[in-house]
């Protein structure tokens, strides 16, 4: 069975032809990173990906994280791929190396968590929380708290998570009841029980260092009045060296559905007394200091579901091409005729066409909201850079909400590919389909992301992020229109712009007079905003190569462009008028969906 994860040729393809990242190096910040070292990277990263990583992938499905007396062990062979993950520093991969990290272009981070991730998400899991834990420390610790935590947990030394659902507060933060005291010394004792939090508790590493969200008493009510603290599981010592257990003990882990090699924990803090945090940031300000990682966590979703789908895709696409059943439908009348490769059957080759696009476009997405990011780190302060910050804003919704959406169908499409084998845990892409499950809902479920692009994205700075979209689009439909071979494409997906448009400012004006309406809509107009920019990402993916390709592109790489091409083309003819549709219904602005009485739904 082919182990591939990504396909080497399309995330080459991305990064050097459609977004040209080693142009980067032309700014100091990103000067050691040129093609070759990007290569190299890359290179690297599938190594320890195929080699270390993907072998733990169904020991951690069937072994899973195990729960005895407060304590959780993960099964041995993650030690070994953690011990080969933390040698090579690739949990820090772009951040400050002054504190650890490498300082790579976070394009190029992507290009390897895109195998990192694909091997085995549910243990990549505690490897980029405890990079979300270490950036909290960075960006709103004290010296003393950089110097006694940042280091160990950028090398993963230490890991971390992040605790904030409790049993009645889940999308509801503001309802938490977790309480912080203060104590003479300056730290505070800290009360309380939280759910839902993956590797909470695991023996990869000595101490675990938990930012926690909890008020202070006669804080304000609400979100407004939650501050963060940083409470490790082991106390620190002033020489970074590990104290008292510091009273967060694990009451047990849950069932679940996929991810079983990631602990989710409920912890209860201050059972007996004696949890202590320091406060991280400032007071009231937690869920100010939490929206600071939102981007980047939600990213990191986003990643994982591009990982799972572009593993499904590659394992459906080469079984494909080896299992034979049946005869070819055009020698179905000839008894003689021999069975097939189902690759060569029709509706087999619609899936697999489906689960290309969207692993294509959604890398190609992934990647360019890293791009936007590392270009909004070197650019000099201005008009520029906040519009490219706007910009990362208004997709982020798009590449976690919309891009897990599709990569759950997309791992769904896999086990149809194989038939009853994908429903079996003999193969992969079984697993793969349990596991994806989880992106569409942790770090804000879908429905959230879809009540953000319209409740704040859509009408932020006046609509002026969205109006850059838009542009953006355009820019690439004027060249691909001037193109023979990209021309019939870009001439499908321009009026389904001009619609999105339309649509958009519909939603803008429902969301003030009827915000009920609206926000009924909301999922659908993320779906629609969604494939607009997969239409997008596919189009200029298709000019690049066809570019290519009258350039006198070499034979072996002829294929892979003509692909492209292809697959813009079946994107705008098999998949677009969908959205089409899906922005009528948007634009009828139905209200039945508020409109049914409870009592209508039944269930009783």
């Amino acid at each position: 069975m082919a182990q591939i994860l990504a396909d080497r040729r399309d995330v080459d393809f991305v990064l050097h032809e459609q977004l040209k990242v080693e142009a980067l190096a032309k700014h100091e910040r990103f000067a050691d990173f040129n093609r070759k070292a990007v290569d190299l990277i890359v290179s690297e990263a599938r190594n320890l990906a195929l080699k270390e990583i993907l072998p733990t992938q169904v020991d951690g499905d069937r072994i899973g994280a195990q729960f005895a007396g407060g304590k959780v062990t993960m099964p041995p062979s993650f030690h070994k791929a953690w011990k080969a993950l933390t040698d090579g520093e690739w949990l820090a991969m772009s951040d400050d190396p002054e504190w650890g990290g490498q300082g790579m272009p976070h394009t190029v981070a992507s290009a390897a968590t895109d195998y990192l991730m694909g091997a085995n998400f549910a243990f990549m899991l505690t490897a980029g929380l405890t990079h979300g834990a270490g950036k909290l420390v960075e960006r709103l610790g004290t010296d003393q708290q950089k110097d006694l935590y940042l280091k160990k947990l950028y090398s993963g030394e230490w890991t971390g998570t992040m605790l904030l659902t409790e049993a009645e507060a889940g999308s509801d933060v503001g309802a938490l009841t977790t309480t912080a005291t203060p104590n003479p010394d300056g730290t505070y004792s800290i009360t309380g029980n939280k759910i839902f939090i993956s590797a909470g508790e695991h023996d990869l590493a000595p101490n675990i260092v938990h930012p926690v969200l909890a008020r202070l008493e006669g804080a304000p009510a609400g979100t407004g009045g939650i501050s963060m603290f940083l409470v490790p599981k082991y106390r620190v010592n002033d020489d970074g060296s590990l104290g008292a257990f510091n009273d967060v003990v694990c009451t047990g882990i849950e069932e679940k559905m996929g991810i079983h090699g990631n602990a989710t924990c409920s912890l209860a803090l201050g059972s007996k007394g004696q949890c202590v945090g320091t406060l991280l940031g400032e007071a009231n300000k937690g869920m100010r200091g939490m929206f600071m990682m939102m981007n980047e966590a939600r990213l990191m979703v986003g990643s994982e579901g591009l990982a799972c789908a572009s593993a499904s895709y590659l394992y459906a696409v080469n079984y494909a091409r080896t299992r034979v059943q049946s005869r070819h439908l055009l020698k179905g009348a000839d008894k003689s005729a021999p069975s097939v490769p189902i690759i060569q059957h029709p509706d087999v080759r619609r899936m697999l066409a489906t689960m290309k696009v969207y692993v294509e476009g959604l890398r190609s997405l992934g990647y360019f909201v890293s791009f936007c990011m590392d270009r909004q780190a070197v650019a000099p302060a201005g008009e520029d850079k906040a519009r490219t910050q706007a910009l990362i804003d208004l997709l982020i919704p798009i590449a976690k909400g919309y891009a897990t959406e599709k990569a759950f169908e997309v791992c769904s499409l896999g086990v149809q590919v194989y038939g009853g084998y994908g429903y079996i845990r003999e193969f992969p892409v079984e697993q793969l389909l349990r596991d994806v499950r989880i992106t569409g809902i942790y770090e804000g479920t879908n429905g959230i992301q879809a009540m953000d692009l319209i409740g704040r994205k859509l009408t932020q700075n006046n609509g002026q992020a969205i109006q850059d979209l838009f542009a953006e689009i355009r820019k690439t439909l004027g060249a691909a229109e001037a193109q023979g071979r990209t021309a019939p494409a870009a001439a499908r997906l321009a009026p389904a712009l001009a619609r999105l448009e339309a649509t958009a400012a519909h939603m803008a004006t429902t969301g003030q007079a009827d915000p009920m309406t609206a926000a009924a809509h909301a999922f659908p107009f993320m779906e629609a905003v969604g494939d607009l920019v997969m239409g997008w990402m596919l189009l200029w993916r298709a000019h690049t190569a066809a570019q290519a390709l009258e350039a006198g592109a070499k034979e072996k790489d002829a294929a892979f462009y003509e692909g492209q091409i292809l697959g813009a083309d079946f994107f705008t003819r098999n998949l677009l008028p969908v959205t089409l549709g899906r922005m009528e219904s948007i634009l009828a602005g139905s209200s039945v969906a508020n409109d049914i009485p409870e009592d209508a739904f039944g269930g009783k």
